[in-house]
């Protein structure tokens, strides 16, 4: 019997693309909600209930609502919200992180899907801090650029109104309070004491994200090189296929610079190691929309079926 999946919120951008990645699958079913009852609660119950899986492609508040209506111990969740990142008995989906986390995905009911800023920081610091090379109380600083379709349907529609204020013409700096929602999970899921000082942009185009890490050497510990620094992160995802550590030349080959909407349309993650001996900047380089959100959530769907982790993506 094939597994059975619901899109609770499929008319969301991440419930979209979710939906277009399983939508031509054969080794699932695909539970729908007539659009009427979208937000009704008894049949938005019964679906989930009725499923394997189910992903949330909601509001916070909705999504732990969503979970209060599981009534069996079957269903499984992949909560894409920021809702459970770092709550207590939920597995965090980012498979490359560690031996340990993986396997809670696979073994796992409860998944939280990581945030698209997040997924960027974190793919940088936690073998970081894993490895001693960064030390759990350093107050590292991050820059992430990131493509208008991050902020969902309502800002799209702003960026697409073809009246829309020149303002949006300009990459704009927000989250100036220091108070940004992934920031929670940025720091736990690093094993940070201190969560970073954080500065994301958004720009005028659709999909794509480059986040960024700078680092002196003084931060660093064992590591004293561009090149022993590369090592480390490149020893840590030897054996990811989503995650691939490009060479030091990388930089150079683009010209010396780096495009953030490089990746759309992608579901990999590619790091970059760039800068010199003293001073150096770690890139994370991915589709928001992908390993930042709809393509990580996939992922997690398929570890938790048993079966190639990359079925259905772009990689």
């Amino acid at each position: 019997m094939k597994p059975k999946i619901y899109i609770d919120g499929s008319e969301g951008t991440t419930g979209l693309r979710i939906f277009e990645r399983l939508g031509g699958r054969t080794d699932i079913e695909l539970l729908t909600i007539a659009p009427a009852l979208r937000k009704d609660a008894a049949e938005r119950a019964r679906l989930i209930n009725a499923s394997d899986i189910t992903f949330l492609c909601l509001p916070d508040a909705a999504a732990r609502e969503a979970v209060s209506l599981v009534e069996n111990d079957h269903t499984r969740i992949i909560d894409a919200s920021t809702a459970h990142r770092t709550a207590e008995g939920w597995a965090y989906g980012f498979p490359e992180l560690s031996p340990a986390i993986r396997e809670a995905i696979v073994t796992g009911k409860r998944i939280a899907n990581p945030g698209c800023h997040a997924t960027g920081f974190i793919s940088i610091a936690r073998p970081l801090v894993d490895t001693g090379v960064v030390a759990p109380d350093a107050v590292l600083s991050c820059f992430s650029l990131t493509g208008y379709s991050g902020g969902g349907k309502k800002m799209i529609a702003q960026y697409e109104d073809v009246s829309r204020d020149a303002a949006l013409d300009s990459p704009r700096l927000y989250g100036l309070t220091q108070q940004h929602k992934h920031l929670a999970e940025m720091r736990v899921i690093s094993g940070l004491q201190k969560a970073p000082l954080f500065t994301p942009i958004v720009a005028d185009y659709y999909a794509g994200m480059l986040v960024s890490v700078p680092l002196d050497a003084s931060q660093l510990h064992g590591v004293s090189t561009l090149a022993q620094l590369h090592d480390c992160l490149s020893s840590a995802y030897a054996d990811a296929r989503l995650v691939r550590v490009l060479p030091l030349s990388a930089q150079s080959d683009a010209g010396g610079f780096l495009a953030a909407n490089a990746c759309a349309g992608w579901d990999g993650l590619e790091l970059f190691v760039t800068g010199n001996d003293e001073r150096m900047t770690v890139c994370a380089r991915f589709d928001n929309l992908g390993k930042g959100a709809s393509g990580a959530a996939v992922q997690s769907m398929n570890l938790m079926l048993g079966c190639d982790e990359a079925t259905g993506l772009n990689v």
